[in-house]
């Protein structure tokens, strides 16, 4: 259960809250309040968003508090909504230091960050998530079907509150794929019409 008064809590403590009245914007949040801080549920919206990033920041601290951040990526859908509360993911081998699964060990309480370059949209979301080992069965389902990784475990995610940024500052940037396939639908649409023009220019040459 949350202990805080509201859910935003999680990220504005007291000297948040502070900070904020000194420089101006507590009243604005303040008012975020009123109305039961930050969603803790996800919605069917933020289930569609998360399930097409194929990447995501996932950040841990120890137990002295030094935090860490690991980057997780995927084909589209490598992040499940398993309900309104989960997410999962398979997590596959990598360099094997395992310092996240070693500060989750010591402390629980993890971040997800969710950045979309392309629509400019960012998705920050509070829990705690804990890793899952030797479940035949969940693996199955969290792995992406015929991805080309080995996966090592799964980490599961508890989100306890989640508030989405607005898109000042961040850079517009496309996924290669994508610029691919766009690249690709320009270049039929140019040989449809070169072939247009080749066969007017014939009927012009017959009159």
């Amino acid at each position: 259960m949350n202990a805080h008064a509201f859910t935003s809590d999680v990220a504005f403590t007291p000297t948040v809250k502070a900070i904020q009245a000194r420089k101006g914007s507590r009243q604005s949040y303040a008012r975020v309040e009123e109305r039961g801080g930050w969603q803790a549920a996800i919605t069917p919206d933020l289930a569609a968003f998360i399930e097409v990033q194929t990447s995501v920041f996932l950040s841990t601290a120890n137990g002295d508090g030094q935090p860490y951040i690991q980057h997780r990526g995927g084909p589209a859908g490598f992040l499940k909504v398993l309900d309104e509360h989960t997410i999962g993911f398979a997590d596959f081998s990598g360099n094997r230091q395992f310092i996240t699964q070693g500060n989750l060990a010591d402390n629980p309480r993890a971040f997800l960050f969710l950045i979309d370059y392309a629509h400019r949209q960012r998705i920050k979301l509070w829990g705690s998530a804990r890793v899952v080992e030797g479940d035949a069965e969940l693996m199955a389902r969290l792995m992406p079907q015929d991805y080309k990784a080995r996966p090592e475990q799964v980490i599961l995610f508890t989100v306890s509150a989640w508030d989405a940024n607005c898109p000042q500052h961040i850079p517009q940037r496309f996924e290669a794929a994508d610029v691919a396939a766009a690249l690709g639908e320009r270049d039929k649409r140019i040989e449809r019409l070169e072939q247009e023009v080749a066969r007017l220019k014939g009927i012009s040459a017959k009159e």
